[in-house]
């Protein structure tokens, strides 16, 4: 019989897993949705293709140097106060984006506003992991961070869909308006659900040293990244961010290693399972991100599918990612996180494998299959992952390793995409006749010459897919003596 007492505390673990939930799927959705309306915002300001291409890259910037910082300061002030306020500048930040550049026709505004709208985008999201590992009970977490997990896949593909509706029959504006009143959803759901605890009491004071090194030294990073291939590779402001990069992040190392209350605790590092793990979320996002950014160019230009036909091909891998999301939820308290991951690791390697199987005429339904099984194996690997890593350090680690999780999915994205782009071209390049193809749209190279390209990138693929299982074969399943 269940008493009044199990009902309440199961009504509030589903309101709590709602709140945190949806700020797991705004961020998401911001992240995607934007980037169907470039063409439409690159049009009202009459900006360059490249020049617009910051609305997308000044919010993955400011994400990535802000996380781990978040991560820190939630487990000093509390999860809570953390999670309102970012949710509080996020809907702010939309606002400005919708409403000030309009009013004062000036694209510099949407920059300043859209890296506004990153900051509380990064306090929401720096905490997810977190809140479930501090808040729900052990039999539980498996399940709860499975849905938050697809909540967030389930942003990622309905960000475009959602994003070319608005724009048909809206305008560029309501892109950021529509964020306004989920924002004021989750204030109010927030401030009720959210316990007012999760604070660490510390006796040293806030790392300032350290939160600057690493916001510079990941802004800098991804910037040569993401910007290498527009500006040039040997160009000065790429050798100066990749310089500044090495120097902050070096530096950055020698602070925290050295500091009594450090931002990001390295020491973690040398146990090897928690190092393997962090491992495995890295090398995922940089493959998912890399292969993302290269198949449109193999659907479009060599199987000769329309873009539309295209985007439903590709929408394929993350609706695969959130059925198999909600499934390891399910099992993990059953089966445990390492079977799960071994599992995924072979979906993962299957579906590369296959990938270097794909020629000119290779079938859909052969391309969807391949997209499924690495699709499936990356849903089915991320929950019990994020789990053996949150439950593998003690409490007062929280916040932090939860931002460290966050940062491990967006700035390798960032290197997958320039990773595999140059392994594509110098793929290309060896069957070339003459080096100006770094200089072509794709849409005038040679199939053979683009095939070729595509081939040597899916075999990188296949190579760190191997890497994924050999890392999950051999990871095992720690549970900290704080949650025992």
């Amino acid at each position: 019989m269940v008493t009044a007492g199990a009902v309440t505390v199961r009504h509030g673990f589903t309101l709590l897993l709602i709140s945190i939930s949806l700020a797991a799927f705004m961020t998401a959705l911001d992240g995607t949705i934007v980037n169907i309306a470039l063409p439409t915002i690159s049009e009202a300001f009459d900006v360059s293709t490249s020049t617009v291409s910051w609305v997308s890259t000044i919010y993955l910037l400011v994400i990535s140097g802000c996380i781990l910082i978040f991560g820190k300061v939630s487990d000093q002030i509390g999860f809570r106060k953390v999670f309102l306020w970012g949710f509080l500048l996020f809907s702010a930040g939309s606002l400005f984006c919708g409403l000030l550049p309009h009013l004062l026709g000036s694209f510099p505004v949407l920059i300043g506003s859209r890296a506004f709208q990153a900051v509380g985008a990064a306090m929401i999201a720096a905490i997810g992991p977190a809140m479930v590992t501090a808040y729900f009970p052990m039999e539980q977490k498996g399940k709860a961070m499975g849905i938050v997990l697809t909540f967030s896949s389930i942003g990622t593909i309905v960000g475009p869909a959602i994003g070319g509706v608005v724009c048909q029959y809206l305008s560029w504006n309501w892109i950021f308006f529509i964020n306004i009143p989920v924002g004021i959803i989750a204030i109010l759901l927030g401030a009720k659900v959210i316990p007012m605890t999760g604070v660490v009491k510390r006796t040293g004071g806030f790392d300032r040293a350290g939160s600057a090194l690493i916001f510079v030294g990941l802004a800098s990073l991804l910037f040569a990244l993401s910007e290498g291939e527009t500006f040039g590779w040997t160009t000065p402001p790429i050798i100066i961010a990749f310089a500044l990069a090495v120097l902050t992040l070096g530096s950055f190392i020698y602070c925290e290693l050295r500091s009594s209350d450090p931002l990001l605790e390295l020491r973690l590092f040398t146990r090897r399972n928690f190092l393997m793990t962090n491992m495995i979320i890295a090398l995922i996002f940089f493959c998912y991100a890399g292969l993302n950014y290269l198949l449109p160019f193999y659907l479009e230009y060599v199987h000769h599918d329309v873009p539309s036909a295209a985007g439903l091909i590709l929408s394929s891998l993350s609706v695969a990612g959130g059925i198999a999301g909600i499934l390891a939820g399910m099992l993990y308290n059953r089966t445990g996180g390492r079977l799960l991951c071994i599992f995924a690791g072979i979906s993962i390697a299957a579906g590369f494998l296959m990938l270097t199987l794909i020629r000119v005429d290779t079938s859909t339904g052969f391309v969807i299959l391949c997209l499924l099984l690495f699709g499936f194996g990356m849903g089915l690997m991320l929950t019990p992952v994020s789990n053996m890593i949150m439950n593998s350090v003690a409490r007062k680690y929280q916040g932090m390793v939860s931002g460290l999780i966050i940062v491990e999915r967006f700035a390798p994205m960032s290197m997958g995409i320039a990773l595999f782009n140059l392994i594509f071209i110098q793929g290309a390049i060896t069957v070339a006749t003459h080096n100006e193809i770094t200089r072509m749209a794709p849409v005038n190279i040679k199939i053979e010459t683009l095939m070729t390209g595509f081939d040597l990138a899916f075999f990188f693929a296949l190579l760190v897919g191997i890497i994924i299982l050999i890392l999950a074969i051999v990871a095992r399943q720690e549970t900290h003596p704080d949650y025992q």
